[in-house]
């Protein structure tokens, strides 16, 4: 049996090639920070879902209610719009670091004060979906609704349409959607490598690209179990920086870092942050940059001419 033949997945990626990413000024590695905004799009009777949020909260396995609200969870997600998005915006703002906001179009839609200040400093916004729900097994017409209704929303909220996608719990169905909508310059519903890269499971002749995210360089491992504290969270960061800054010198990376306005935002978690931009900040051949940025570099360096 030829185990290659007529297999979707690609196992093998870049292999053991050196490639050369060109980042700007001949950066070691390209340093991109994602900030989830979901809170307010979660599920909840209130939105017309059949059951409360269980996901992504400081509760460990949280019942659903079925048929009823979960007052505990939803002030737990308040708490990330409420107060965390403003303190994780404020410490980079201060390190002047650029973030790249995967913002689901409900919960911003229920922010007009975010979504203002967010128009107003030019942030790079990327379509986290229209709702933060498990979209595996909902219908394809259902997602495709979705899809077209976060651009929608996010255009008239932010003024600009969202050039990148990421939907986080996508289904087998995601990508094709994407692609047929047109306007996307790329995805990150991948986990698989530390490069982007052109996706091969498209039309032929297409050009999608893929900016992989990460879920272990992720403040989503403090809950419900996983880091303990601040200091694992920054030792972790710090050991895959400096992993990754070490290949810099014959084989420069991108390193992703994933946070959550109700998770990091917290003041126990936030000096774990704070630590790392300044350790960060140390380095000059660092490419700060948001995912739109890698996105134009990509296609300008390695996309058809």
């Amino acid at each position: 049996m030829n185990y290659q033949e007529q297999y979707s997945r690609d196992m093998v990626g870049y292999a053991n090639e050196h490639i050369n990413p060109k980042w700007p000024n001949k950066a070691k590695i390209a340093l991109q920070f994602v900030l989830n905004y979901e809170e307010g799009a979660e599920s909840s009777i209130l939105h017309g879902d059949d059951a409360s949020e269980v996901f992504l909260s400081e509760m460990n396995n949280p019942q659903a209610f079925i048929g009823q609200r979960h007052k505990s969870i939803e002030s737990l997600y308040e708490y990330g719009s409420r107060v965390g998005v403003w303190r994780i915006l404020k410490l980079f703002k201060e390190f002047d670091i650029p973030i790249t906001v995967f913002a689901v179009a409900m919960a911003v839609a229920r922010n007009p004060k975010l979504a203002e200040y967010l128009t107003l400093h030019n942030y790079d916004i990327c379509s986290h979906g229209y709702r933060w729900i498990n979209y595996q097994n909902i219908s394809k017409e259902l997602e495709r609704d979705h899809l077209y209704k976060s651009i929608e929303i996010l255009e008239k909220m932010i003024g600009t349409r969202p050039l990148g996608w990421y939907t986080g719990r996508d289904s087998e169905n995601t990508r094709q959607l994407i692609v047929e909508e047109g306007g996307f310059l790329y995805d990150s519903d991948a986990y698989n490598d530390d490069l982007p890269y052109f996706a091969n499971d498209v039309p032929k002749g297409i050009e999608h690209l893929i900016i992989p995210y990460t879920m272990d360089n992720n403040d989503m491992r403090f809950v419900p179990s996983g880091f303990n504290n601040g200091e694992q969270f920054f030792n972790y960061l710090k050991d895959s920086f400096d992993a990754l800054y070490l290949e810099g010198s014959y084989s420069p990376k991108m390193m992703s870092i994933g946070m959550h306005c109700r998770i990091l935002g917290k003041p126990g978690r936030i000096m774990a942050m704070r630590r790392f931009l300044e350790y960060v900040r140390n380095f000059d051949d660092v490419w700060f940059c948001t995912r739109l940025d890698i996105a134009n570099h990509w296609i300008n360096n390695f996309g058809k001419k």
